[in-house]
């Protein structure tokens, strides 16, 4: 019979800034919105600048954090966007949050690092919500980790962008924000992913909310010109509060 314990005790190096304070529309992998901005804050006894030394001749990141918004419960049999949200998959055979211990994997770019008054990691591409705990970081290594031969199951390639537009009254609120370079193609590139649940795309249509920033970007699904669907931001509302 094993020694070994069956549970393990875990705790936080650090807590996510991220542009998503909600998960709703949240790219479902990371560096599909690379727009997106985040900074990973170690939180004390982790936030010794030691413990990041050499970081910095690393492009990328791994980080492995909690799902800490999901239900504390894992199910075996999962329903994948990918798979319209109808057809189920084993919970093992998915990236679905409801797993049996909530653990993410989330490979991360690394533009800067901060060392005043503690360490403050700056990421680009993170696919993670506001608030999320972080357990561990590790340097991503290409010739180890990139492997093009593999196989990708029933998501072989990342999945098709649909175009986005702004109709007037939304362009003009994005216009007059300051930070309208980086957040329009923040809400190009999470739109594009097209944040609907699966099962409602081609039912009767509605406006959705997504939260970016400190902003609800309300959208619907319109027709373009050849046809195809694509998403229209109709207004930007700031969230009060936020």
């Amino acid at each position: 019979m094993s020694d070994t314990p069956d549970a393990f005790p875990l705790s936080a190096i650090g807590r996510l800034e991220s542009d998503y304070p909600d998960k709703f529309g949240i790219p479902r992998q990371p560096g599909l919105a690379d727009a997106a901005r985040a900074t990973l804050v170690l939180t004390p006894p982790y936030d010794d600048p030691l413990a990041v030394r050499g970081l910095d001749a690393f492009s990328h990141l791994w980080l492995t954090f909690v799902f800490h918004l999901s239900p504390a419960r894992w199910t075996p049999l999962v329903r994948p966007p990918r798979l319209g949200g109808n057809a189920k998959v084993g919970v093992f055979a998915s990236r679905s949050t409801h797993r049996p211990n909530r653990l993410g994997l989330s490979l991360v770019e690394l533009t800067g690092i901060d060392t005043e008054g503690g360490v403050r990691l700056h990421l680009r591409g993170a696919d993670l919500v506001d608030g999320t705990p972080v357990l561990d970081i590790k340097p991503y290594l290409p010739w180890a980790e990139a492997r093009p031969e593999a196989r990708a199951g029933f998501a072989p390639a990342p999945p098709e962008a649909l175009p986005v537009r702004l109709a007037p009254m939304a362009e003009a609120a994005l216009a007059a924000r300051p930070d309208a370079a980086s957040l329009r193609p923040l809400i190009h590139q999470v739109l594009a992913q097209d944040p609907r649940p699966g099962y409602r795309r081609g039912a009767e249509e509605r406006v959705y909310g997504v939260r970016l920033r400190d902003l609800d970007v309300r959208f619907r699904a319109v027709s373009a010109d050849d046809g195809a669907t694509a998403l229209e931001v109709v207004e930007i509302v700031a969230v009060q509060g936020a």
